[in-house]
């Protein structure tokens, strides 16, 4: 949302470089504690130091979780990232030597020096996955803000070849995708996030559990070390993940911190969004403009300023221009779309909600600089559960379920006010001091409106669109994107690189205003070619992100007059392109929920052992077939496009053939090529053993039942995919109501393999045809319709294989 960024004060400026004084210190003020004696417990290892104390609990094979104090107990609190209770214990052995503790697990080692307490974790075989420093966990005396506290550090050795993703989204960073040998600043404000998860090429993960404001620090010891400083805290405490895949890291980071729950169809179709739809009648009017141009679209998006005049948060849409809000929302489902509201965590004087959350000791001292009235608007403390229900119920009565509101945009929830961090720190939340609980706001928030929605609003799954998220928002059904970006190629560029890293962080729905949001703080003027080469590009890239959404100033909906017809067929044949793909699509997510999988891969997830892929910022694998090359460069506009090349530099990874999607082209990975880009054309290649299935031109997600799938296949490799469906739109597939047909691909063989349907739920299909298409040049590829399939197979529900 609009936002100006205030001059750092003076103060701030000190309090910062208190914090990179300290922390670059930290290795020189370090002495080793000791190990002393130990003791095996149900959970794990406790170890007496000559300074403090050091546990290592096991809580899987693969899951470690190391704390470290220098003082004579560890904290009690209980973790507001990892939910998981850890009620069966896993099994491990201990044994000694004169110089180290080891601990072995069904799949790995920890061996503990008793000289320096420094952790290495080797797999069974006694490699090195990767190891703590000499120099390890640190607990240093600070002062910040005022604050008498301490510094918290660890530090990991970190060898040449090692490649690191993760740590959140931040969407202004220019920077390598990959971490190793940069810093990051991990502090959640204003365009800048922070998700203290970590992945390394080594095949481990890394979760801190600290909520204070956070430093990453890369290049450590001539960029052979990294380590991770977080400001405020009196333990260290962090958990290990052995893969050694990327996947099965992530599956163990949800299984510490929660699944991420199954949105609505709906939600991956097309959002249009605007800043800002003024009144009952333009929103309905963009209704009938989607619906009577027969373009894609699922969603509909009210953002903010509905209740002006009246405050914020006084959750009123003005009646003068809603005169009927529940008949707004009526009219959009009549029309198979989605209503979204935006609804912020912040309150102005004057309203009932305000006095009602001041009453109950509700509110914090935390205050956003309102940049439409200029008042100094107060936020609530989400880190008190009695407000957050009170919050809930506020929302709930007036707007929510009052309307039939079917998503929530929750923006503004950093908390954001603006430059002044150290009165963040300094606040009071119920739960302790902001220093402590910097960047947890926005998790506590979410938690209190998706708890809320499942006992209140139970038959409709919720979504909700987040400003920023920090570690575990995923079962908050949380989608994070990427703030108020500025509509430039510039900042196109960097947003690749950010979605791919976000969900690195275990965070799998991202999406990012495609268009940018603002041009110097007001709207581009999207009739220019250039605004439109740069929607175009940014609209095929969106196409293939998780959440596929439209948003930002000034109007750039699909039937824009501000598009010529060229533009308009483009942007059209990438809308149905994402309809097509549903099928393909909704499996994923429903891989994420039930698999924990990744959707918006980075090529490590899956070609971790090929060195040339770890360094590309704007390459990423979209599910298992795809790999996307968003084209950011503005070829066709720019002041010296006439000496560029309509093309841009692919790497296709080795280990596999790659096929054209365009035109069935085949080349061999492990090279480099200069793939064409016109504008029309999005560079997309899909692995060779490949099984996508694509369903029949829709106007919306659940317009047509997936009785009819175009089945492709690309040979070259065996192959499988798992289609999964369900009722859609509630939450039945928790309790087991939702069906699974598994494909497999023998190259060698060319035979198909249909697996038995598997589950069952209420309205599924049993009979359906799969028109199956063996890729070859222009058969098969493209987004129209296959004209013939190679083989119609009817399908019943029982398995078959059909010879190709």
């Amino acid at each position: 949302m609009f936002k100006m960024l205030p001059t750092l004060n003076a103060k701030i400026k000190q309090s910062i470089a208190l914090f990179i004084l300290l922390a670059g210190a930290m290795a020189t003020l370090t002495v080793n504690a000791t190990v002393k004696s130990f003791k095996k417990g149900a959970d794990g290892v406790t170890f007496s130091l000559d300074k403090g104390l050091m546990k290592v609990l096991v809580r899987s094979a693969d899951i470690i979780e190391v704390k470290y104090t220098i003082f004579d107990a560890f904290e009690t609190k209980p973790s507001l990232v990892v939910v998981n209770s850890w009620k069966t214990p896993a099994a491990y052995q201990v044994t000694a030597t004169k110089t180290e503790v080891i601990i072995t697990t069904a799949k790995m080692k920890v061996i503990v020096n008793k000289a320096t307490n420094a952790i290495t974790y080797t797999d069974l075989k006694g490699n090195v996955i990767t190891a703590e420093d000499s120099e390890n966990k640190t607990i240093t005396p600070a002062t910040i803000a005022g604050i008498s506290t301490y510094n918290v550090s660890t530090q990991f050795t970190s060898p040449v070849n090692e490649a690191l993703y993760g740590l959140g989204c931040h969407p202004l960073d220019s920077l390598s995708i990959n971490y190793k040998g940069r810093n990051q600043e991990l502090l959640i404000k204003y365009l800048t996030g922070a998700i203290p998860v970590l992945l390394s090429t080594k095949g481990y993960g890394l979760l801190w559990d600290n909520y204070s404001a956070s430093n990453f620090y890369g290049a450590e010891a001539d960029n052979t070390k990294f380590k991770y400083v977080s400001e405020s805290g009196k333990q260290v405490d962090y958990y290990f993940f052995y893969g050694p895949s990327f996947d099965h890291i992530i599956d163990s980071y949800r299984t510490a911190t929660g699944r991420a729950p199954m949105f609505g169809k709906w939600a991956f179709g097309l959002f249009q969004s605007q800043d800002r739809y003024m009144s009952e009648k333009e929103i309905l009017t963009v209704k009938d403009k989607y619906r009577d141009n027969h373009i894609p679209v699922d969603v509909i998006v009210q953002d903010w300023y509905y209740w002006d005049p009246l405050p914020i948060g006084s959750h009123v849409m003005k009646p003068e221009r809603y005169p009927h809000p529940k008949q707004m929302v009526d009219e959009l489902h009549k029309a198979n779309i989605h209503a979204m509201i935006s609804i912020w965590p912040v309150f102005g004087k004057g309203t009932p909600n305000y006095d009602a959350l001041e009453k109950m000791g509700g509110l914090t001292d935390i205050t956003w600089d309102n940049v439409v009235t200029h008042t100094f608007d107060t936020y609530y403390d989400a880190h008190n559960p009695k407000a957050r229900e009170l919050y809930w119920d506020q929302a709930r009565d007036s707007l929510v379920k009052r309307y039939g509101f079917d998503a929530w945009w929750i923006d503004q929830c950093e908390p954001d006010n603006g430059a002044l961090l150290d009165a963040r720190r300094q606040s009071n939340f119920s739960i302790g001091k902001g220093i402590d609980y910097f960047n947890t706001y926005s998790l506590q928030h979410t938690k209190g409106v998706y708890d809320g929605w499942r006992r209140d609003i139970p038959g409709k799954r919720a979504f909700f669109l987040v400003r920023q998220s920090f570690a575990g928002e995923q079962r908050n059904a949380a989608t994070l994107w990427s703030s108020d970006i500025e509509c430039t190629f510039w900042n196109y560029k960097n947003q690749v690189p950010q979605g791919i890293n976000a969900c690195a962080s275990g965070i799998p729905y991202w999406t990012s205003d495609i268009g940018g949001y603002h041009f110097h703080w007001k709207a581009a003027d999207w009739s220019q070619p250039d605004k439109r080469e740069l929607f175009t590009r940014w609209f095929q890239f969106g196409a293939f992100c998780p959440i596929f959404r439209i948003h930002g100033k000034g109007e750039r909906a699909l039937f824009s007059d501000n598009w010529d017809a060229n533009t308009k067929a483009i942007l059209l044949n990438f809308d149905k392109l994402r309809y097509r793909l549903l099928p393909y699509i909704y499996s994923l997510a429903g891989k994420v929920t039930t698999e924990n999988y990744t959707m918006m891969r980075a090529l490590t997830f899956d070609f971790r052992n090929d060195e040339k892929a770890y360094g590309i910022p704007d390459q990423y694998m979209f599910g298992p077939a795809f790999m996307v090359n968003p084209v950011t460069e503005q070829l066709y506009t720019s002041a010296d496009a006439d000496k560029k090349a309509k093309a841009r530099q692919v790497y296709l990874p080795a280990a596999t053939k790659w096929y054209n999607f365009w035109n069935g082209e085949v080349l061999d990975g492990g090279q480099t090529i200069s793939a064409a880009a016109p504008i029309e054309i999005l560079p997309l290649y899909v692995k060779a053993g490949s099984i996508i299935p694509m369903g029949p031109h829709m106007e919306y997600a659940t317009e047509k039942p997936a009785s009819n799938i175009e089945l492709r296949i690309y040979p070259g490799a065996d192959g499988t995919f798992k289609l999964y469906e369900d009722e859609n739109e509630n939450y039945n597939y928790e309790k087991g109501a939702f069906a699974t047909i598994n494909f497999n691909w023998n190259d060698k063989t060319r035979k198909l393999t249909i697996s038995d349907t598997k589950g069952h739920f209420p309205g599924m299909l049993k009979n359906r045809t799969f028109n199956i298409v063996l890729v070859k040049g222009a058969h098969g590829s493209d987004v129209e319709v296959t004209a013939k399939a190679d083989k119609v197979v009817k399908y019943s529900g029982k398995a078959m294989i059909v010879n190709m």
